[in-house]
């Protein structure tokens, strides 16, 4: 790997743990409390991670109780879960907030399955972004008389290898998603 692809490898490393993130929010009809980490409540007057208030717990395989440990940020609480628009029953019990996944119907799977193309695309434009950022720093350097032509197109070359590798594993953790939301 040429030094040009190790120096942005991180930005690669971010795309995929950004996708694996991302994916983890799709729900697959069980109960997870990573379907609620995108939701921030708006709390104090501070944006803060839903995790950041309370405490989520798994009662069975279709339902977690969301318990604040401040219960005056209950309601604050509840409407953000609902702007999420996560497809979740929320009930406010006062002093708990009780989240019921309905059951995945057909169609409920196949709209899981689009978001998650969605999603797979932005991180093959992260990942595009970050080879465009290297071909230039690649070119510049040629421009610069800092490599020769030859060795400009073997970086070349070698970054679009590494690009091809990391859509790979993009594709396969999208494919290893799709099965786990279109298996009953």
């Amino acid at each position: 790997m040429n030094k040009f692809v190790q120096e942005k490898q991180e930005g690669f490393i971010k795309s995929i743990e950004f996708f694996v993130k991302e994916i983890s929010t799709l729900r697959v009809g069980r109960a997870n409390p990573s379907l609620l980490d995108g939701v921030f409540v708006t709390a104090y007057g501070v944006k803060t991670p839903l995790n950041g208030l309370a405490s989520v717990s798994v009662t069975d395989a279709r339902s977690m109780v969301i318990s604040p440990w401040d219960k005056s940020v209950i309601k604050d609480i509840e409407k953000s879960i609902v702007e999420a628009d996560l497809g979740l029953g929320v009930v406010n019990e006062g002093d708990k907030i009780r989240i019921s996944l309905p059951i995945m119907t057909e169609e409920n799977r196949k709209n899981l399955v689009k978001k998650l193309n969605e999603k797979m695309e932005e991180a093959r434009i992260a990942v595009r972004k970050v080879r465009d950022e290297i071909k230039s720093a690649i070119e510049q350097a040629e421009t610069d008389k800092e490599i020769s032509e030859d060795e400009k197109y073997q970086f070349i070359r070698e970054l679009e290898e590494e690009v091809a590798k990391k859509n790979e594993e993009i594709k396969k953790l999208k494919e290893k998603k799709e099965e786990d939301i279109m298996t009953i």
